[in-house]
């Protein structure tokens, strides 16, 4: 069967394929950005009715070789949800199923904060927390890995996910569950009778040592330890399989909770607290550097935080009863002190509790307003260390900036020795593109020196892919090769994501680029209005005015 073009050489749908599948300029334009910087125009737009659509799409993909980027909402930030040929929007895939047997079963495209709520009626949680829950999906959520400020206590998504209803790169689908026989996929019968034996006499060693979140390469670590192909998929940023279904185990809702803002003039002061902190069992744990405190000074005043602070750790402590929660806050406010802070404050409401929160999600709106002409570019933002490591990297980050004028602000999830970077940079100064390289190439040898890694919750995307190499060995990156092989042997999974391509470059299309040539205006007018209002959610073709 030969490839199905147009006189003008676009794709035409595949034969029986039931949703959307566009080609114009301007649908693929709305696709082409999402909250990572770049800018990859796909080939076409395919938003599947349901999951035998996504069967349908892959199948005709690997009979033409024709590449697949699976997105959901497009809220990573690693670039991992756009590129060259078809972009495979998931989003519409948003059923929840019924909350039965503390797990639930939900489709890739269904909000995170929307899984949490049906939980919830039923007195569970799903329990990662990621700040961008929102609008962020489940099916991007386990593709990447993601975490947020509870998983200091609960763990990543990986740790949540019973199992996974799966399209293979050939268009075959099973679900592959936890403790379950290994389905009769080609895919999986070459993992297990090529790679699985090294994978598990070798996986163990494929780790940073001390580094407590990984969302970087394949989780063979994981999978040496389990022998679960699970945790293989989970992580694979849609490089080895489309998720069309993910079955989610839940967590108790807790009885009480109990928040403290603490101050600290100095980082090691700060780190220390952070460390004991997640040893008590602290269910979040999330530090603030003074560079996101420039920022927020107004909230900052309104907390009372002390002028001379260097950093600030937000606290929450969980329990089976109000008396419990703070008997535990108590013990994280005395370990705090005793690590050197200057100022404690405790949330006796419910109220002043929302205010010490409000502050950690307070910077992003305001660094929208600094200056129309800064650019916030995340390309160092998701780096973790070994915690007693974590100083010498903000204080290595900070210096990183300074070097290159570049303003930027640090924060992050302080327990698990994870900062996220915003980096302010000015696209109107003409060096503006090597600077920005000069600082992420500084900040990687940085990253690789204290032993961490370059993606704790956001996957490597095709921010990081080109970077592997500073940060897992030749031995690691051959045997994520043979990983990738087994499921995808043609490539078409979002190629370019996990495994590094000759000539691919992190920075090859900025979005914020004033160079690059225009998008169709009512396309740029809907991506702005998606960054302007968080509105990842929305469907994109529905944001074009003839929609």
């Amino acid at each position: 069967m030969s490839l199905h073009l147009a006189l003008d050489g676009t794709l035409l749908a595949p034969d029986g394929f039931r949703g959307v599948f566009r080609t114009d300029a301007r649908a693929c334009a709305v696709y082409s950005e999402g909250a990572g910087l770049a800018r990859i125009v796909p080939d076409a737009v395919a938003v599947p009715a349901d999951a035998d659509d996504v069967v349908t799409l892959v199948r005709w993909a690997a009979e033409h070789v024709v590449p697949i980027v699976p997105r959901g909402s497009a809220s990573s930030m690693a670039n991992g949800a756009v590129g060259r040929g078809v972009a495979l929007d998931l989003s519409r895939l948003d059923w929840i199923g019924q909350v039965q047997d503390a797990a639930v079963t939900c489709g890739p495209g269904a909000l995170r904060d929307a899984v949490d709520a049906a939980a919830r009626v039923h007195g569970l949680r799903f329990p990662v927390d990621p700040s961008s829950g929102a609008f962020c999906t489940m099916g991007g959520m386990a593709a990447c890995n993601a975490a947020g400020s509870h998983s200091v206590k609960l763990g990543a998504t990986r740790t949540w996910v019973r199992g996974l209803d799966c399209v293979f790169a050939d268009g075959t689908r099973a679900w592959v569950r936890r403790g379950e026989p290994r389905p009769k996929v080609e895919a999986l019968r070459v993992f297990h009778a090529e790679v699985a034996r090294d994978a598990m006499e070798r996986g163990a060693a494929l780790a940073h040592i001390g580094v407590r979140k990984e969302s970087s390469g394949y989780a063979l670590s994981e999978y040496a330890r389990s022998g679960d192909l699970v945790d293989v998929l989970v992580g694979s940023e849609g490089t080895l399989a489309v998720f069309v279904g993910i079955e989610l185990g839940l967590a108790p809702l807790p009885a009480a909770s109990a928040s403290l803002l603490a101050s600290f003039s100095t980082l090691e002061g700060a780190v220390h607290a952070a460390a004991r902190a997640a040893e008590f069992g602290a269910s979040a744990v999330e530090l603030l550097d003074r560079t996101f405190l420039d920022v927020v000074r107004s909230e900052a005043a309104a907390l009372a935080i002390p002028a001379a602070t260097e950093a600030v750790l937000l606290l929450e402590a969980e329990g089976g009863t109000p008396a419990e929660a703070d008997t535990l806050a108590l013990r994280l406010a005395s370990a705090c002190r005793a690590a050197g802070a200057a100022h404690v404050v405790a949330a006796p409401d419910a109220a002043t509790a929302g205010r010490i929160w409000h502050i950690r999600h307070a910077a992003s709106p305001i660094l929208n307003t600094l200056d129309p002409h800064l650019a916030s570019m995340q390309l160092i933002e998701d780096g973790a260390v070994p915690p007693a490591r974590f100083p010498d990297y903000v204080r290595g980050v900070r210096a990183a900036l300074e070097r290159h004028r570049v303003r930027g602000v640090i924060f992050g999830h302080a327990g698990d020795a994870h900062a996220h970077v915003n980096a302010l940079i000015d696209v109107r100064d003409a060096d503006w593109k090597e600077r920005a390289r000069v600082l992420l190439q500084e900040v990687t040898e940085l990253v690789a020196l204290l032993g961490g890694t370059l993606a704790a919750e956001h996957g490597d995307g095709r921010l990081r892919t080109p970077l592997m190499f500073a940060v897992w060995d030749a031995r690691a990156m051959a045997l994520f090769a043979r990983v990738k092989q087994a499921f995808d042997p043609a490539g078409i999974l979002n190629p370019g994501v996990k495994l590094p391509r000759v000539g691919d470059d992190p920075l090859g299309s900025v979005k914020y680029d004033p160079s690059l040539p225009p998008l169709p205006r009512d396309a740029r007018v809907a991506l702005d209005m998606v960054v302007r209002e968080r509105a990842w959610a929305s469907y994109r073709l529905g944001l074009l005015r003839d929609e």
